[in-house]
């Protein structure tokens, strides 16, 4: 009978354990997504892979402290409609408030499987500002849990020659699970006014 007690106590724990690891953001659970070796190119909210090859994959506990280092730059990928295509300012349009994680820059469309000219450029210009032009700053990106925007991005600031990329596949999904501060969003123009 105690030995029947002690299995269930382990089994409880291991449970425990594995919804403590979920809730974290454990990026070591259902992994069964195939990394690819280019870009993804539609389907852009989709269940992602648990790594990109060259990057750290960040859980919530990691992104805690990644927050807090006055190094790190944290960098929100949730894409937007931008106005060149009808008034030429360069401002995106945000059909809604947008709230991100505390501390970061909001740079949207970047993580798109292909650029063109303009946003390979923007996407650049941003990093080199962001960065102080130190390529060895730890650079942070992250959109939705299943959003391929972050993933692309992050694997594209690999190959600018960024070492020091993080990638943190929960987003703000998983920011909220752990009630990480937020502020309002503005996304910076595609290019000076």
């Amino acid at each position: 009978m105690e030995r029947r007690h002690q299995a269930m106590r382990t089994v409880a724990v291991l449970l425990g354990l594995s919804v403590c690891a979920w809730l974290m953001g454990s990026p070591a659970l259902a992994c069964d997504i195939e990394t690819p070796e280019g870009y993804r190119l539609d389907h852009y909210r989709a269940p992602t892979p648990c790594e990109l090859p060259g990057a750290r994959v960040a859980n919530n506990e990691q992104m805690r402290v990644l927050v807090k280092d006055q190094d790190a730059v944290l960098i929100d990928t949730t894409p937007l409609v931008h106005t060149t295509e009808t008034d030429f300012t360069g401002r995106w349009t945000v059909p809604e408030p947008r709230d991100n994680i505390a501390g970061s820059v909001w740079l949207p469309n970047i993580g798109y499987g292909v650029l063109d000219d303009e946003m390979t450029g923007y996407f650049a210009d941003n990093l080199e500002r962001l960065t102080g032009s130190d390529p060895r700053r730890p650079l942070v990106f992250y959109c939705f849990v299943d959003c391929w925007m972050s993933w692309n991005a992050a694997k594209r600031a690999l190959e600018f020659g960024y070492p020091n990329v993080v990638w943190y596949p929960d987003g703000t999904d998983g920011w909220k699970v752990i009630d990480g501060p937020f502020e309002r969003a503005t996304p910076v123009p595609l290019f000076e006014e």
